[in-house]
């Protein structure tokens, strides 16, 4: 397609993406109170687990502003909105590679949808139950004789951002595998980059994480790591596989 055919297909594949994602974001204010509690849960465990460290300290939750409560709400409601419509935007991102593809590679983008769905949630639910401690870490730094006043709304954004951060980052073997699939990437390129894909991850983990304290980096870091070394393992036995069939071809044609 021209640069402007481009254009429209990026256009118009974010809108389908964004109707989707506005359209749970509505949906979910049904649920606002539930998901309100839900998604404070990380920061409300952190508060308690740091003044069960430091006895006395004194945290508070705060929001600025007279619009500060609905904005509240509506960052709830969108960031249910969004991780609920990860297969649709997602599906979507694939949409613009398919009509490149051929048909057998269509398979390959059909079968990284099924896999990089379940594995983006299990990204956002290990973050999910990493926030505690993370956030529980950032408040010790607090002196003990100030007060920490928490703006919910920039908690809520910075929550968002270490749960995509985890759910993105838990799809590196998905588009490992799906490259393999593609003929761009092969096992053996992977296995001599596995030293240097080992210190990516680790770099990776300590600059996306917004959290400074190492558990939270190691625990992105070791699941990517094991998830590349798996990607590995898949990719070497599709080489060996192709190379299988196209060995028996030639003995076929020969």
């Amino acid at each position: 397609m021209a640069l402007a055919d481009h254009l429209r297909e990026i256009r118009y594949r974010f809108l389908v993406s964004m109707a989707a994602i506005i359209l749970m974001t509505i949906l979910a204010t049904i649920f606002e109170r539930q998901l309100l509690q839900v998604v404070l849960w990380p920061i409300q465990r952190a508060v308690t687990i740091y003044q069960t460290n430091r006895p006395g300290g004194q945290v508070q939750m705060v929001t600025q502003g007279v619009s500060a409560g609905f904005s509240l709400y509506f960052k709830v409601c969108f960031m249910a909105g969004f991780i609920a419509t990860c297969p649709v935007w997602l599906f979507q991102l694939w949409r613009f590679i398919v009509p490149a593809l051929k048909q057998g590679e269509r398979r390959v983008a059909l079968q990284f949808i099924g896999a990089s769905v379940p594995l983006f949630l299990a990204g956002v639910a290990l973050g999910y139950s990493l926030c505690p401690n993370g956030f529980a870490v950032l408040m010790n730094f607090n002196p003990p004789s100030v007060t920490n006043l928490n703006d919910v709304g920039t908690f809520l954004s910075f929550e968002l951002r270490l749960l995509l951060v985890f759910g993105l980052a838990f799809l590196l073997p998905v588009l490992l595998v799906s490259l393999n699939r593609l003929g761009i990437v092969t096992g053996v390129m992977l296995g001599k980059a596995r030293n240097v894909a080992i210190v990516l991850c680790a770099v990776f983990a300590a600059v996306a994480t917004p959290t400074t304290d190492p558990l939270t980096m190691l625990a992105m870091m070791v699941p990517m790591v094991a998830m590349y070394i798996v990607a590995e393992i898949i990719c070497r036995r599709n080489d060996r596989r192709k190379l299988g069939k196209s060995t028996s071809t030639a003995v076929l044609a020969g």
